[in-house]
């Protein structure tokens, strides 16, 4: 059974650093996109930043030139730099994974979250 665990949010004062990691684990024979949404209380979640198997990588306006999106193909782990921190960017972060599980079909995966906190 595939899962999705994340690891590294946390609290940082504005203008700092955290690194999100995300590995999936369970018999995997192909992982797709993989990357990072958040949301906040009441509101849809949106896109952070996504990467191809082949490593394009797509990210929100809002997080162009602070986060970076990386992955580790051989290991299905996708992490998130976050520079350059603002007290906006507290939200849940979660990560996702389009992938073929052994014996399944494709479909999108997801981790429980993690929190991230930024402050002032």
């Amino acid at each position: 059974q595939v899962q999705l665990v994340e690891s590294g949010g946390g609290l940082a004062q504005a203008g700092g650093s955290l690194r999100l990691s995300c590995a999936a684990s369970g018999s995997i024979l192909r992982a797709f996109a993989m990357g990072w949404y958040r949301q906040a209380p009441g509101k849809q979640r949106e896109l952070v930043a996504t990467i191809a198997s082949g490593g394009d990588t797509s990210y929100a306006d809002s997080v162009k030139g602070r986060f970076t999106i990386s992955r580790d193909n051989a290991k299905n782990t996708v992490f998130l730099q976050m520079n350059s921190l603002k007290p906006e960017d507290t939200v849940v972060y979660y990560c996702y994974a389009d992938l073929i599980p052994a014996g399944g079909v494709r479909a999108d995966y997801w981790g429980q979250g993690t929190q991230v906190t930024v402050s002032s």
